[in-house]
């Protein structure tokens, strides 16, 4: 470093940290780097490759560049995971699900790739049971039936691969599902207001208490608050209706009704709801 005006050298080793080529920073926006990206934690190895762009101005001879170049540089096994991560966060997106569970199904994707957990059992199996296990963990679970429609597996083979995982997954227990972890998705969907909501998750909590649907499954017991307490608050919604939101027949929700209506002096005890509101219940 020298002075312009005497000449006098203030310093002849100083490094410089900045790039080798001139980089019109004020014309192109920031500096380039060599350093790449930062590491992926859900792919193997250092990922220090280097990747052909796909840009050449429209001839095509550079995406086919990096086609070839991708086969003969992938690593063994890596094709499997990318091709893996590609399907759950399709599949995710499709249904709605946040960036959130989109990232711990891949981390439970990795997890039972490296450690072996399920051989044999096909991918799809395996990412349909990742993305059950992530919806249990964050609270915004999903049924098995709408995990079976959206990854067309079935329900039996999704149902032995959650079981694998949550016995080998000892410090991330999935909890059980409950008819209020679904009560505000389906309400929501039926355009039903927060007051039904709220009385339909009561009944489930009294119904529990009195035993009233015992051995009946969350799903069920759901649809069938959900009817009771639109109809007692004028918010009519049809068993047709109900059916095609939660996923179950409409005699399922029937004769789950039958019994809520049997015990239904037991199940409402609120200040808020009237012998009028009462009146308003369909016979079964």
């Amino acid at each position: 470093m020298v002075c312009a005006d005497c000449g006098l050298v203030l310093g002849d080793r100083i490094v410089d940290t900045r790039s080798e080529w001139r980089t019109f920073a004020n014309d192109e926006g920031d500096d380039p780097s060599r350093v790449g990206s930062a590491a992926n934690p859900l792919l193997n190895g250092p990922q220090l490759d280097t990747v052909i762009s796909q840009r050449d101005g429209g001839s095509g001879a550079a995406r086919e560049l990096n086609r070839t170049h991708g086969r003969v540089t992938a690593v063994k096994g890596e094709r499997n995971l990318l091709q893996a991560y590609k399907d759950i966060s399709a599949m995710c997106d499709a249904i709605g699900l946040p960036k959130l569970i989109v990232d711990i199904a891949k981390q439970l994707f990795k997890r039972v790739e490296d450690e072996k957990l399920l051989r044999g059992k096909p991918n799809e199996s395996i990412i349909a049971a990742c993305i059950f296990i992530a919806c249990r963990q964050e609270g915004v679970p999903r049924t098995f039936k709408e995990i079976c429609t959206l990854t067309q597996v079935p329900k039996k083979e999704i149902g032995r691969c959650f079981k694998a995982l949550n016995d080998a997954f000892h410090e991330t227990k999935v909890q059980t599902m409950t008819s209020k972890d679904l009560m505000g998705r389906f309400c929501s969907n039926l355009n039903l207001p927060m007051d039904v909501q709220k009385t339909a998750v009561e009944l489930t909590k009294r119904a529990k208490e009195v035993g009233t649907l015992a051995g009946k499954s969350p799903v069920s017991i759901a649809a069938a608050c959900i009817y009771m307490a639109s109809n007692m608050y004028k918010q009519q919604r049809t068993t047709q209706e109900i059916s095609n939101v939660c996923g179950v027949s409409e005699v399922t929700i029937k004769n789950a009704y039958k019994h809520l209506h049997k015990e239904r002096s037991t199940l409402i005890d609120d200040d808020r709801i009237t012998a009028k509101h009462i009146e308003f219940l369909p016979k079964p």
